[in-house]
């Protein structure tokens, strides 16, 4: 009897995204506020105060829009 080849790939693919599904962080909205104001401080420069709290600096730049616009509107 034959064995089906099955695509090697797709085991390990699934795999690594469970893996990054179970790694991914989850801020609260306390954790992301106290981040924002300690960039807007200015002590350390964005991209320290990322590497810092292991985030992108993209990630910061969404959180503090998202932070100024609900600022700016209250």
């Amino acid at each position: 009897m034959r064995q089906k080849s099955v695509p090697a790939k797709a085991p390990a693919e699934q795999l690594v995204k469970d893996i990054r599904r179970e790694t991914r962080r989850h801020f609260s909205a306390e954790e992301k506020i106290r981040i924002v104001l300690e960039g807007l401080r200015g002590e350390e420069s964005i991209s320290e105060l990322c590497r810092r709290e292991g985030i992108a600096s993209s990630q910061y730049y969404g959180w503090s829009k998202e932070f100024l616009e609900v600022s700016v509107v209250r």
